[in-house]
């Protein structure tokens, strides 16, 4: 079963109501790649006679967001470079370059970059189009993947050529399974004020019983919120916070060692160690070309 990687690291979260904004970058809310209709439908660049398979570049700054949408193509969301956040059904998913995510026709959607990122999206006409993926998924982005794309984002090509470089794009769409990283925002006020402190600064390290005088509440009474809020002990949360906030460091280039101690672990091999219990695979892993 193919699951996501997800974060909440340059956003507001839009599954509890909010729309992303650029409020930790200097970008904001960018308008969609394509043509919008009235109905929030956006349509991808026209394609090349005949191509069953559209190819949309553009570049984003971090914290930029393409406010929701949703196409009547399914689409393939890619970052050539940088960091890809794609929020959708209530979820996050956040991808380097090696990973790409499926965005079935008709599904609302809202895209940002973790950093300055250059997108290639690939947009699929859904009547010529053989895979049935009904939910958002993410896929491995192969090396001939990545050639691939750049070919098909040639509107020059002849139509059989393109033709023969979309079945092998199709027969390069795979699923990986991937683990979850998801760190919900409690909705006890005071909680919040927690969660929203290690947002901003990860690497902190105080109790909840030290917390508590600033938020005003007890240490147990804000370890029962964060259960009842969020679903996982404070500690866990915590644990997946540095790692969300770890994740576009790591992608602009940024060493291990640096990265653990910016979100708080006192050694690089403890941050590995929780970044693959986490995530399911080391952080060279995730984040290789």
């Amino acid at each position: 079963m193919t699951t996501t990687r997800q974060g909440d690291m340059l956003y507001r979260r839009t599954d509890s109501g909010e729309q992303p904004d650029g409020s930790a970058g200097s970008g904001g809310v960018a308008q969609p790649a394509g043509r919008e209709a009235a109905d929030g439908q956006v349509a991808p660049p026209g394609p090349p006679a005949g191509a069953a398979v559209v190819v949309g570049s553009f570049t984003m700054d971090r914290g930029q967001w393409f406010a929701r949408h949703r196409h009547e193509h399914h689409q393939l969301a890619w970052a050539r470079r940088g960091v890809l956040a794609v929020r959708a059904t209530g979820n996050t998913w956040v991808l380097s370059p090696s990973m790409a995510l499926w965005i079935p026709a008709g599904t609302p959607h809202a895209t940002g970059a973790a950093g300055r990122a250059l997108f290639r999206s690939l947009y699929f006409l859904p009547d010529r189009c053989p895979i049935g993926w009904s939910a958002p998924t993410v896929v491995g982005v192969s090396p001939l993947l990545r050639e691939l794309i750049s070919y098909l984002s040639d509107g020059t090509l002849d139509p059989a050529p393109r033709e023969r470089a979309e079945a092998v794009v199709l027969d390069q769409l795979r699923p990986v399974s991937v683990a979850t990283v998801q760190a919900p925002m409690p909705r006890d006020p005071r909680a919040r004020r927690v969660a929203e402190a290690l947002r901003a600064d990860p690497s902190d390290g105080r109790t909840l019983a030290e917390w508590g005088p600033r938020v005003g509440a007890s240490g147990r009474t804000l370890a029962r919120a964060f259960v009842a809020d969020t679903g996982m002990p404070y500690g866990q949360w915590r644990t997946r916070i540095r790692l969300q906030a770890a994740m576009p460091l790591l992608a602009g280039g940024a060493t291990v060692a640096a990265v653990a101690a910016r979100v708080g672990y006192a050694s690089p091999s403890a941050f590995v160690a929780a970044f693959r219990r986490s995530v399911g695979v080391p952080p060279g892993a995730y984040f290789a070309p």
